[in-house]
């Protein structure tokens, strides 16, 4: 059967330096080395995938406003905004925007059909302004978790996230009947045509959701937000800074219990510097020419 996916590209929204404990645990409290610690590691990326289904465009997470570095009101104030500025650094270039990405790509942010979002922490969702058409897909935990208190705190923006004419849908996981996806219990497939399965994947947040791609070409590619930072470390067991580590190990399990299945199955974070070498690597060179040459409308 021909696939209904026909390409997988990428764009970056800028880069965001973080501390080396939050790319890598280690034994201090999350609180203690967020207000104390002075390394930062190099800029990472802070990627947007793009994969055109047969169905229409769909993105998995939206990278970070540019507002964010140039409207001083963008973070909160007080304590909260304290947090903000010690978690991470932004640096975003006027053309380092899901429209601009978009554009270099040779599609208009109005194609975008779907819109998958990894977890709700700022950095994934600073696209949503940008494809106000597009369907929002979520997990119905994080939903949850945005509504309860201290959301700000936690990394949520509710102003940035609820905005007036975004279309937002939960995705409860149901059961899967698919053996070689026996590693989760549950899941969502995006089209009904099992080119898109988004599964559960909590540990960063409870309710972080990961998304396979499957194709007829090319090997698989699990799409999986900030799961890791570092595909090497996820390899050997070691997790980021921020979030379960209970919860990040037994996820980091299935995720290779999953591989088992899917031979070659490429994992592509969303801050992993290795994460677009990885899919050059596992995209034919048929699928990786643009599709159509950005036009006056591309924004």
């Amino acid at each position: 059967m021909t696939s209904p996916i026909r390409r997988v590209a990428w764009f970056s929204t800028g880069t965001v330096d973080i501390h080396p404990q939050h790319a890598y645990r280690s034994r201090q409290p999350l609180y203690w080395w967020m207000l104390t610690s002075r390394k930062w590691q190099s800029p990472r990326p802070i990627n947007v995938y793009v994969i055109e289904h047969t169905e229409g465009i769909v993105l998995f997470d939206t990278g970070q406003d540019r507002k964010s570095v140039t409207d001083p009101d963008y973070f909160p104030g007080g304590a909260t905004g304290v947090l903000y500025r010690r978690l991470a650094k932004f640096d975003i270039a006027q053309d380092e925007t899901v429209p601009a990405g978009l554009a270099r790509l040779g599609y208009r942010p109005r194609e975008v059909a779907k819109a998958v979002v990894s977890h709700l922490h700022q950095d994934h969702i600073g696209g949503v302004r940008d494809i106000p058409q597009a369907e929002l897909l979520v997990s119905s935990t994080e939903w949850s978790s945005l509504h309860r208190p201290l959301a700000g705190p936690r990394g949520m923006l509710r102003k940035h996230i609820e905005m007036p004419g975004r279309t937002w849908t939960p995705v409860e996981p149901t059961p899967l009947e698919d053996p070689t996806l026996a590693a989760f219990a549950a899941g969502h497939d995006v089209f009904g045509d099992g080119s898109l399965m988004l599964l559960p994947t909590p540990g960063h947040t409870a309710g972080s959701m990961s998304m396979l791609v499957r194709r007829g070409d090319g090997p698989p590619l699990l799409l999986v937000g900030d799961l890791t930072y570092d595909g090497h470390a996820f390899e050997e067991g070691q997790t980021g800074g921020v979030g379960s580590r209970r919860r990040l190990l037994r996820t980091r399990d299935r995720v290779l219990a999953l591989r088992e299945s899917h031979p070659g199955l490429a994992i592509l974070a969303a801050h992993d510097p290795a994460a677009a070498g990885l899919l050059e690597a596992a995209t034919p060179p048929k699928v990786a020419r643009p599709r159509h040459a950005p036009g006056p409308e591309a924004a």
